[in-house]
């Protein structure tokens, strides 16, 4: 075990773990940020996606040495307060979720799809998302979702 530091939601800390646990097990389980959720466990279906230096990552497969000194931003880190990021609004507005379970998945992706490419036609964001998996078949809502958070961004109205 040893001790491993990084920036999580904004906040530096530090836990001492075995450095090939998940990152997914960290999260959860030894720091409480629960809306980031076990899925495959094999990074085929994206609910455990998270933001690592601004990258999207599937922490069911990243071993937590892998984000010593990193930045690490989960579901619970995009809102400032009570003030939701487009994207969050958009997913609420167009229902970009069913059973929710992939939901913070799919948000933490298309905030990555958005932050690499501001202005993605609707096939790019069908393509930037097509790893992230919802068995209750949002996906049109998902889409129309990003396209929307992505007209607000840019100072549009969706």
């Amino acid at each position: 075990m040893k001790p491993i530091a990084f920036t999580l939601n904004g906040v530096a800390r530090s836990v001492t773990v075995e450095e090939d646990r998940d990152l997914l097990w960290v999260l959860r389980d030894d720091l409480g940020f629960t809306g980031t959720k076990f899925g495959c466990g094999a990074s085929f279906c994206g609910a455990c996606t998270v933001l690592v230096d601004g990258k999207e990552v599937r922490s069911c497969v990243t071993p937590i040495r892998s984000v010593a000194g990193k930045k690490v931003v989960t579901v619970e880190g995009l809102a400032k307060g009570d003030k939701l990021t487009p994207v969050q609004e958009a997913f609420i507005e167009h229902v970009g979720f069913q059973c929710g379970y992939c939901t913070s998945g799919m948000v933490i992706g298309a905030t990555a799809l958005l932050a690499a490419n501001p202005k993605p036609t609707r096939e790019q964001i069908i393509r930037g998302l097509e790893r992230h998996l919802c068995r209750c078949g949002a996906h049109q809502r998902v889409v129309a979702a990003v396209e929307s958070a992505a007209q607000k961004m840019a100072g549009g109205k969706s």
